[in-house]
């Protein structure tokens, strides 16, 4: 009986090494169909920038994730194996990253010559806007966001380390926070120069220094929600014109789930009459 506990106890020991393997297979399986789906659907070339916190390993540790170099690598060599009149549908969501990395995915999306079209079916913050503002097209869910564009140093937005310059005598200010504005004020300057590149061809070049001061110059904090209404009220054109496999294709990116869930529902869509029939049963009972 104990010979039977111990090769039981190691069969289990070894399938729980191998299961989240199999697991990631099929998911990496199921991505990649949905993805080819709506290719051909939208006889483009789709691409996917999604961050979340994904399972990794049989030991379950979770990683949070953000725009890398590696990233900006892979995009460009997905941009590379595409024909140049090929649409490009990016599919993003990310919180942000380095400012190098999402500079050039954007420079080689503005290159393209084929349409490229963004998809934010939740949030591309900081560097994610940016990626997004080099599109032909940005499609975003009604609840979506994207935002500001401020650079950050040391945690400390670039803003906010020049505005201590106004605030104090230089003769007060300790060489390290100074030498932190110097670089804060280049940081700034490159992105808002960068960000009027990408929009002058849209909106002008008037228009794309305004916008490129309104992203970039502090006036909201970094994590600032741009909603659809804000972006157009900015007059930066954004489309509600979501694909239902984008949401599907989300579905496959999910959050590890640790403890106990904090948000629970029926997965399944409602019909709009569903709660009307229901109420209508009450009553003539």
């Amino acid at each position: 009986m104990s010979s039977f506990i111990f090769e039981l106890f190691w069969i289990i020991f070894i399938l729980s090494m191998f299961i989240p393997f199999f697991r990631a297979y099929s998911q990496r399986t199921a991505r990649e169909t949905l993805i080819r789906q709506l290719e051909v659907k939208r006889k483009s070339r789709v691409i996917t920038l999604i961050h979340r916190q994904e399972s990794m390993s049989f030991f379950g540790l979770t990683f949070g994730r953000y725009i890398t170099i590696e990233d900006s690598e892979e995009i460009l060599r997905a941009i590379k194996l595409t024909p140049p009149d090929m649409p490009i549908d990016l599919i993003l969501h990310t919180p942000g990253g380095l400012v190098l990395a999402a500079e050039q995915i954007a420079r080689a999306l503005v290159k393209h010559k084929g349409k490229v079209t963004v998809f934010v079916p939740h949030y591309a913050m900081s560097g994610g806007t940016m990626i997004a503002l080099a599109a032909d097209e940005i499609v975003m869910d009604p609840n979506a966001v994207l935002g500001p564009l401020d650079p950050q140093l040391g945690g400390y937005p670039a803003p906010s380390i020049l505005s201590v310059l106004e605030k104090k005598d230089i003769n007060e200010i300790d060489d390290q926070t100074l030498i932190l504005a110097d670089i804060a004020k280049k940081a700034m300057n490159q992105v808002m120069d960068f960000v009027t590149c990408l929009l002058k061809e849209k909106v002008g070049e008037e228009k794309a220094k305004q916008l490129a001061e309104t992203l970039c110059s502090g006036k909201w904090t970094h994590d600032y929600p741009l909603t659809v209404d804000v972006l157009r009220q900015m007059g930066i054109n954004v489309s509600e014109n979501m694909p239902q496999e984008v949401y599907e294709l989300m579905n496959l990116y999910r959050q590890t789930e640790q403890r106990r869930p904090s948000v629970q529902y029926i997965p399944v869509p409602y019909r709009g009459g569903e709660k009307g029939s229901s109420q209508q049963s009450r009553k003539n009972s």
